[in-house]
């Protein structure tokens, strides 16, 4: 029970690589807070947890709104009394479905709002508690192989998860003196739905000779924040099966 008695909050956990995450915690001991818009699944994810022995709570935060996640915050240190981890997880990628020339500026700010200024808002938050530990805490957040490649009409998607992987080194190097370590995870191909129904080819491409799954993402996570790792802060993790090091051309 390597997490015993620490608070961990992970955003975007009621489903895909957020659930697997505050699975992973709680497997491990900690206490668990399950920060998701969506109810139904959050509650879910909670519920699961607990039926396995694991300590977690739902707790309904949107966000891209500011006040929510210093709610989210304020409750988890009035309740647990710590904060020691804090994954950065919840995003969304909508703004795949419009063109460059379609993308609307609300639309812009909707998905950079919600991916990579909460990134800013929550960290911001839990650091003011994890300063105050004799051990400090650590931060992950979640950004993406599109911080380095694209697809055509991701502008939005990509420039968020570029931020994000900037502002992991900027907060790495801001919160370093309170003992608080900072890193990005960036995944590639993580199947959140049936893994069973991909296809061969589908795994073959990946030099790994699969694709992802959550338990990968998660796996990681823990990695980073176990206290005898905090010499790695600042860093960008890509996780991705090999994809992003594989040189490609059209037949």
């Amino acid at each position: 029970m390597k997490y015993a008695d620490k608070t961990v909050i992970v955003t975007g956990a009621g489903h895909g690589i957020g659930r697997a995450i505050a699975g992973a915690y709680a497997a491990e001991g900690a206490n668990v807070v399950i920060a998701e818009l969506n109810a139904a699944l959050g509650q879910e994810a909670a519920e699961e947890i607990t039926r396995t022995g694991g300590t977690a709570e739902f707790v309904a935060c949107d966000v891209s709104i500011e006040g929510q996640i210093i709610a989210l915050v304020a409750h988890t240190a009035r309740k647990y009394g710590n904060i020691d981890i804090l994954i950065n997880n919840a995003g969304i990628a909508n703004a795949h479905t419009k063109t460059l020339f379609e993308l609307s500026a609300d639309e812009w700010d909707k998905v950079l709002n919600t991916n990579a200024r909460s990134v800013f808002l929550a960290t911001r938050e839990a650091a003011k508690i994890m300063r105050r530990n004799a051990a400090g805490g650590a931060v992950v957040n979640l950004s993406s192989t599109r911080s380095l490649m694209s697809e055509p009409n991701t502008e939005a998607y990509a420039a968020s998860k570029g931020a994000i992987s900037a502002l992991t080194h900027a907060m790495a190097v801001t919160l370093g003196e309170d003992g608080i370590t900072v890193n990005c995870i960036s995944p590639g191909w993580i199947e959140t739905g049936d893994y069973a129904q991909l296809r061969e080819i589908d795994h073959k491409q990946h030099p790994s000779g699969r694709v992802g799954k959550p338990e990968d993402i998660a796996r990681a996570c823990l990695y980073l924040t176990a206290p005898e790792n905090n010499f790695i802060t600042g860093t960008q993790l890509v996780i991705d099966g090999g994809m992003t090091r594989k040189m490609i051309y059209e037949p």
